[in-house]
């Protein structure tokens, strides 16, 4: 239960940057599958700490690797479901075979969270100095002249 606590609050947390396009957990009264969820979990802070956000558009693959390779309380692996919190990019389209995911603006790149059992705000503060190298990076890349390339996943 403290998973989908702490997820529902990151999620929150999440849908106020002004770095993030979308929040995809279906705890958010505004997801589309939200009724579901609760009807099935109990409440919206019912299910695990898995979920993903979107970027805005605009963001280079480096800033964003930047912001990844910074992580201290986030490690970067597919292992869901343990007591850790896990960060790591993902491109959707490379397993679906579909209908591919729409990565057009305002949409960039989709990373996917796991919150584990750490305090939620040092998750927090581990985000927010995500974020800053985020921001830091791709402004000193455009700086240099250099264009985001837009995702395609």
């Amino acid at each position: 239960r403290e998973h989908g606590r702490a997820a529902l609050q990151v999620a929150k947390w999440l849908q106020a940057r002004e770095e993030v396009a979308r929040v995809m957990h279906p705890g958010l009264a505004d997801h589309p599958q939200h009724h579901i969820f609760v009807r099935d979990f109990g409440s919206p802070e019912g299910g695990a700490g898995l979920f993903g956000f979107q970027l805005k558009a605009g963001y280079h693959q480096d800033a964003v690797d930047a912001m990844l390779d910074g992580m201290k309380l986030f490690s970067m692996g597919f292992s869901w479901g343990g007591f850790e919190s896990l960060i790591l990019q993902n491109n959707i389209n490379a397993v679906r075979s579909v209908d591919k995911w729409q990565y057009s603006p305002p949409y960039g790149q989709t990373l996917r969270l796991h919150i584990g059992l750490e305090d939620v705000h040092d998750l927090l503060a581990d985000l927010e100095d995500g974020f800053a190298r985020l921001s830091h990076k791709n402004d000193e890349l455009r700086n240099d002249g250099k264009e985001p390339v837009t995702f395609e996943g």
